[in-house]
């Protein structure tokens, strides 16, 4: 293969796109970004946390140290009334949510990709795409204004919601609003809030504050009674007022450096593959902000889909192995829209019935144990699994937890370069080429399943007793 036909372009840098590259630049394949926005990193990024699932997934890249440095730690975070989620017992190393602005993610995945090899092309535009049996040509606007046309393997949409490769496919985006007139500012405040994410709703009005570390808070709020265009212009007297209705008073707000207002809707492609190209983030499903699951989601999307791109790619599987992208990930954008769904319709409750049954359902979460673990699960992302064939170890597909590995190491530590990681009981050798892809660790303690983990973190195979035979067996089918 020449390196065009086992390239990858990927449109978007976002976090989406960022990951991405950088998983396949650290795989060895030739990935190119086209952005057409300039090479600046932009403040004003509406996502700002990091969940457990996410934190994990960067601990298996060796940046979620970095970031845990930068961020601010949240060990329970208050939704509205008594529904609080308590982190504290989640059943990993990032127990708790990092409060992170997107622009501070943005900078480490970027660094992380070009040092690996990804190219950049900033300031280029997709004009048009077209696809065949060997590849995908892209057109695109440079900074100039020339006209060119790029060819790569496979093409990866993570160019957001109004996807210019998702339109040029013709994948529809069926959906709808689900709250308009929602409005957003970046504020100074002269008295800081007490709790580092502060939220509040009371039917006809919610606001939310969460500080992005420079001085200034973010602030997203609505109110029922000023439900006004997307390009009516935001006052900060507005926005004051919905705060104060919804958390009692406005913090001192000053000096905005940016306020705007959108809507949010809840769309979600059909399908994430046309041929070779695929969707990706926010390209793939959109939803409400509730709950922060956005960019999370998207960042596991990219750590699904990089790593199989990269074992096709390089010849270790079939191009089959692609739709697995399809299966995995399309189910769970679709919980994500109705959880992120459900919190913000609960948030804007105004009939008493309604405000009784949100209450009813805060304590139903809070008090039993097996609803807030679910609940937990979802949104922090621990809690997906992936389908599994029919008689497989009831590991299969699950989330790997970051085990301790004979040696003093760990499973994320292990994970590190892309590499499918093979926990024995005992010491297995496994055949020459594929050393490059594969680890292979002892359990640290007397533990006698065999687990094959995929380089996403999740289980590919296992068995409670297994000799070599069967040990091959499995690698051939998932590492190749």
């Amino acid at each position: 293969m020449n390196g065009t036909a086992r390239s990858v372009i990927v449109v978007g840098s976002g976090p989406t796109g960022l990951l991405l590259a950088g998983d396949l630049a650290t795989a060895g394949v030739p990935v190119t970004v086209v952005e057409k926005r300039p090479h600046r990193i932009s403040n004003l990024s509406r996502a700002f946390v990091l969940h457990a699932r996410t934190l994990e997934q960067f601990d298996a890249r060796g940046v979620a140290d970095e970031v845990e440095r930068v961020g601010r730690r949240l060990a329970r975070f208050r939704l509205y009334g008594r529904l609080s989620l308590d982190l504290t017992a989640l059943p990993s190393r990032f127990n708790h949510i990092l409060v992170l602005p997107q622009y501070e993610v943005e900078k480490v995945l970027e660094r992380r990709a070009a040092e690996a090899g990804a190219r950049f092309r900033h300031e280029t535009e997709v004009t048009g795409l077209t696809q065949d049996a060997e590849g995908v040509t892209v057109e695109v606007r440079g900074p100039g204004g020339g006209a060119e046309s790029l060819r790569a393997a496979y093409v990866v949409g993570a160019d957001g919601m109004r996807s210019t490769v998702r339109n040029a496919v013709g994948l529809p985006f069926p959906g709808r609003s689900v709250i308009r007139s929602l409005m957003l500012a970046d504020v100074r405040v002269t008295e800081q809030p007490g709790e580092l994410i502060t939220f509040n709703a009371v039917g006809d009005a919610f606001a939310l504050i969460v500080p992005f570390g420079d001085d200034y808070h973010r602030v997203i709020c609505w109110d029922r009674s000023r439900e006004l265009p997307d390009d009516a212009p935001v006052g900060l007297d507005e926005v004051r007022a919905a705060t104060r209705r919804a958390l009692g008073r406005d913090f001192g707000m000053h000096d905005p450096r940016w306020m705007s207002r959108f809507h949010s809707d809840e769309r979600q492609a059909p399908a994430y593959r046309a041929g070779r190209v695929f969707l990706a983030g926010d390209a793939a499903h959109v939803h409400t902000p509730a709950g922060g699951q956005g960019m999370n989601t998207g960042l596991q999307d990219a750590a699904n889909l990089s790593w199989k791109l990269a074992a096709v790619l390089k010849g270790h599987a079939d191009d089959a192995l692609l739709d697995t992208y399809q299966a995995e990930r399309h189910p769970v954008g679709r919980t994500v829209l109705l959880s992120s769904g459900g919190i913000v319709r609960a948030a804007m409750a105004e009939r008493p019935w309604a405000i009784a049954l949100r209450t009813a359902v805060a304590s139903v979460v809070d008090t039993v144990g097996p609803v807030r673990r679910k609940a937990l699960g979802q949104v922090t992302g621990i809690g997906y699994r992936y389908p599994a064939p029919r008689g497989s170890h009831r590991f299969t597909g699950l989330r790997a937890p970051d085990v301790a590995l004979a040696g003093g190491t760990r499973l994320h530590e292990a994970l590190r370069g892309g590499r499918f990681v093979l926990i024995a009981p005992e010491e297995f050798e496994t055949r020459a080429e594929r050393k490059d892809r594969l680890a292979v660790e002892r359990w640290a303690s007397d533990r006698r399943t065999t687990v094959l983990v995929r380089p996403d973190g999740y289980v590919a195979w296992a068995a409670e007793s297994a000799d070599e035979r069967t040990i091959e067996a499995a690698l051939g089918a998932h590492v190749g």
